[in-house]
């Protein structure tokens, strides 16, 4: 007999097990054992709760991505108007974006939406959400704020691969060359 409430305790525990072996792992080279061993259930009870590991993972990275608008929605309400763009970069940068399970869990993210419709389907959610922040914070103070947007959307993401690949300073820099580009960006509107 199944116990009453433990479904959602279960499937968190998989979802964060999930997580922490992609980060052990580098990749979503894991299986669902692994997963089940670390969330202390059986392989048996994570099928039932997810149906397989790329549903599982989808679920890790729907909390991830739940967890990172959090970020940016507290940050957002802290912004005075004129640096909401720049709250949403250093968000993009911030500590919590680079634990190791969050790097690994984020590239293989991008790998698994080229063949997943539903990790797909996230990656669209979360570039259509930046994107939209984005053009919103910079609408007062530029020309083109969907183009900005998409500029800026575009450089956060090539700038978060290139410092998740290199050294423990690479988010600082990479903060710093998006905010020099966000400068450039807001130009005065005509």
């Amino acid at each position: 007999m199944p116990k009453i409430g433990m479904e959602p305790l279960r499937r968190d525990a998989l979802v964060k097990a999930t997580i922490a072996e992609i980060g052990a792992a580098g990749s979503l080279d894991v299986t669902v054992s692994q997963i089940a061993r670390r969330a202390g259930m059986s392989s048996a009870l994570a099928h039932h709760y997810f149906g397989g590991k790329e549903d599982i993972f989808v679920a890790a990275m729907r909390r991830i991505l739940t967890d990172f608008g959090a970020e940016v929605r507290s940050e957002l309400a802290r912004a005075p108007a004129s640096e909401r763009a720049a709250a949403i970069i250093r968000t993009c940068f911030a500590r919590s974006c680079f634990t190791p399970q969050t790097i690994s869990a984020w590239m293989t993210f991008y790998v698994m939406a080229q063949t997943n419709d539903q990790a797909l389907r996230l990656w669209h959610i979360y570039q259509n959400r930046i994107r939209s922040n984005l053009c919103h914070a910079l609408r007062p103070y530029s020309a083109d704020p969907v183009a900005a947007a998409n500029t800026l959307a575009a450089l956060i993401d090539g700038l978060y691969i290139r410092s998740a690949l290199n050294d423990p300073d690479a988010p600082q820099i990479a903060t710093a060359h998006a905010l020099s580009v966000l400068d450039m960006l807001k130009a005065p509107r005509q």
